[in-house]
């Protein structure tokens, strides 16, 4: 499993050359429609309901999806001025190999 600075590292650099939809809602729609690459979720959002459905839903999708320890810290990687507690990456940029090895292919 890949640790939590390779995949913020990940998401910024998929935000600085590919496209990111960021959000519980934004995500839940990129999963739904087959979009996302990678889901990014933070262990800390509270309550915890608000992306509860989203690691089931990318397994259902086939989707890798990760968990990181901080929303605040997921939003700056993301390009927030606020924390955030989903990600999902849906054009991996320069980010592909990154993603690959935090996914495990």
């Amino acid at each position: 499993m890949a640790d939590a600075d390779q995949i913020y590292e990940a998401v910024e650099v998929a935000k600085a050359t590919g496209k990111l939809k960021k959000g519980s809602n934004e995500v839940t729609k990129a999963l739904e429609r087959g979009q996302a690459k990678l889901v990014v979720v933070a262990k800390d959002v509270q309550p915890a309901e608000i992306i509860m459905h989203l690691p089931l839903l990318a397994k259902e999708k086939g989707i890798p999806c990760v968990e990181v320890p901080s929303k605040e810290q997921l939003g700056a990687a993301a390009g927030l001025p606020v924390g955030t507690g989903a990600v999902a990456v849906v054009a991996e940029g320069e980010a592909k190999k990154l993603i690959q090895a935090i996914a495990g292919n």
